[in-house]
């Protein structure tokens, strides 16, 4: 892929909230996987495990664990719903801790505790992957949602079985976008400039100015919004 294909590819990503409810091809999904984990991790511990829902049945279940039907009448995203598959990234955080433990990693001094961590790379980690499969799935055509689980997490993992020493970092909707998508208010948010996020060298605390005329910006750019 050159530069420019990449380039088109991550800007033209998007939240995909509205699926048609067309079956995504299994191969498909394996190949997505199969990119996902080869994304960075530290140690190269590749602590992560990915929950792949594809059966009407299982997504089925999924929904009505974390979306009961008698709340769905006031769910805003009701054709999120339609999506075929839903694929819940998760990372098992002991596995960086043993991997940090092991002779090369051990002058860290990380093999000891989770609490050790003053970062979390199991979060970082998983994240990449997560990051990729939404990219992997883009360059097939096939829209994305990334959503958190949030207070449902624990119920959702016991729902299919998975140990409890995992924790889901979210979920992620796949599948072919519906024509119509209904933007949410947080596409109202302008897209910040690399000149606003990028200090060179040094802190630049003009760029403080973006946090100040954020309201105003949003509103006399709003051509250029971003879904």
């Amino acid at each position: 892929m050159s530069a420019r294909d990449f380039s088109t590819l991550v800007s033209a990503r998007r939240a995909t909230r509205a699926f048609l409810s067309d079956p995504v091809p299994t191969g498909w999904i394996d190949d997505i996987i199969d990119l996902a984990n080869r994304a960075p991790s530290a140690g190269n511990t590749q602590g992560w495990d990915f929950l792949v829902l594809d059966t009407p049945e299982s997504v089925a279940t999924f929904w009505d664990t974390s979306l009961p039907v008698e709340r769905r009448s006031h769910f805003p995203w009701p054709e999120l719903l339609a999506a075929p598959v839903l694929v819940i990234p998760i990372c098992r955080p002991q596995s960086w801790v043993e991997r940090y433990a092991e002779g090369d990693k051990a002058k860290t001094g990380l093999g000891r505790s989770a609490e050790d961590w003053s970062v979390p790379y199991w979060w970082i980690d998983t994240a990449f992957a997560a990051m990729t499969i939404q990219l992997a799935a883009q360059d097939r055509n096939l829209g994305t949602l990334f959503f958190g689980l949030f207070e449902r997490e624990r119920t959702i993992l016991d729902r299919f079985s998975v140990p409890t020493d995992r924790r889901a970092l979210g979920a992620i909707a796949i599948g072919h976008p519906a024509p119509q998508q209904r933007r949410s208010s947080s596409t109202l948010r302008r897209r910040r400039s690399a000149a606003e996020t990028t200090h060179r060298n040094a802190w630049s605390l003009r760029r403080r100015r973006f946090g100040r005329n954020r309201r105003r910006c949003c509103i006399g750019d709003r051509e250029r919004i971003d879904p």
